[in-house]
């Protein structure tokens, strides 16, 4: 329930911005995704060191009411009619801090859940339920954004928060799996960063990673441009887009699911699918087929997602575990605020097909890493985790 509130206000913000605040201005949209990234940059490492040292129920349930209260507030303005693009810059900064903090504990989270034998199954099953809503929640939010305005799809969302907090509340602590806590002290930082540096199987991972979260997943921008200055359509069009892109976020993350291990070959040749599924979407000449083409992108790049995820936190020290994913989720998220004013601002200078052009050339590196990787591998001149499987 949390999940589809979240992807309304996603697509409702997104709209807002396009259509509400600004003249179709892809690089204001790149702005706002930017500045609510920018806090992965500053702040991650000591959201890591946050998540391995504190009760990390008790930080999602002050990070997952934060949230709400920035819905709240943002809804309130929009209906005021005192809303600027200004304060949505700042809003969208606000919730990046939140986010920066909830991140790599709600990753890490799930170790205390589920064991280590179940640990890709349930990252794969996280990502399905955040994905499933996606098929809801753009398309609802599409409709309600046409009928009553953005401002009551902020509330709504502030509503749904409670779903969540709910559920933090009601689990039975005692059945939680108990996990190592860093004490206090000093270079807890760098003993991540080491950890990782020493790690030339999570460093490939981190780099398509990168890639793919800096040009790739730029969709709220891709998906404005090409519905509107495009082919023309509204907002009831951008939502149903963002649904048809969750049918295949959908499937990757069930295909996902169903694996016992996550391997490094589906991270590298996920990223090279997406590079190919993004190049179709990029040239399709009408809607209907651009929206087939979105389907596997979806795939893909959940493909990629999960499998990078549970790769890393299966092969990490259960230590180091809050550190390596604030690192991991630094470079997927933070890469955003570089990415995205540059993926606008082309999508602005030579339309929306060129602007998806990055996210062609971000598969593309992401596989040549992969590539690479497996080659030294192969030479015998770096290697992967204990027992992580290639």
């Amino acid at each position: 329930m949390s999940n589809i509130g979240t992807w309304m206000q996603r697509t409702a913000q997104s709209w807002l911005v396009f259509d509400g605040l600004t003249d179709h201005d892809a690089s204001a949209i790149g702005v706002v995704t930017a500045l609510q990234f920018l806090p992965q940059l500053l702040l991650a490492p000591w959201a890591g060191v946050l998540a391995d040292r504190l009760d990390r129920r008790r930080l999602l349930l002050c990070t997952q009411t934060a949230m709400a209260a920035l819905a709240a507030a943002l809804g309130v303005l929009v209906l005021s009619g005192a809303v600027t693009l200004e304060i949505v810059y700042v809003f969208a900064l606000a919730l990046g801090v939140a986010t920066t903090v909830d991140a790599p504990v709600r990753q890490t989270f799930v170790s205390e859940l589920v064991d280590d034998e179940h640990l890709s199954n349930a990252v794969a099953l996280n990502s399905t339920s955040f994905n499933s809503a996606r098929l809801v929640g753009p398309a609802v939010a599409g409709v309600l954004v046409a009928a009553v305005g953005t401002g009551w799809v902020f509330l709504l969302n502030t509503v749904t928060f409670g779903a969540m907090l709910a559920a933090i509340l009601v689990i039975r602590v005692d059945e939680l799996r108990p996990m190592p806590r860093s004490g206090r002290g000093r270079g807890q930082i760098r003993e991540g960063l080491a950890y990782v540096a020493g790690r030339p199987d999570i460093v490939a991972v981190l780099v398509a990673i990168f890639l793919l979260g800096t040009f790739g997943m730029n969709f709220a921008v891709f998906l404005a441009a090409m519905a509107g200055p495009e082919f023309g359509r509204g907002s009831e069009v951008f939502g149903a887009l963002n649904s048809v892109l969750a049918l295949g976020t959908v499937a990757g993350a069930l295909l996902s699911a169903r694996r016992r291990r996550a391997r490094l070959r589906y991270v590298f040749g996920g990223s090279a699918a997406f590079g190919l599924a993004c190049l179709g979407a990029a040239t399709a000449p009408t809607l209907p087929l651009f929206a087939l083409w979105l389907v596997p992108c979806g795939l893909a790049s959940l493909t990629v997602m999960t499998t990078a995820n549970a790769y890393v936190q299966s092969t990490t020290s259960p230590v180091m575990r809050g550190r390596v994913m604030s690192l991991y989720m630094a470079i997927f998220m933070g890469g955003t605020p570089l990415g995205a004013p540059l993926v606008g601002w082309l999508t602005d200078a030579l339309g929306p097909r060129w602007g998806m052009g990055a996210a062609v050339a971000a598969g593309a590196g992401g596989a040549a890493v992969g590539l690479l990787f497996l080659l030294r591998l192969r030479s015998g001149r770096t290697g992967a985790g204990p027992g992580a499987p290639a």
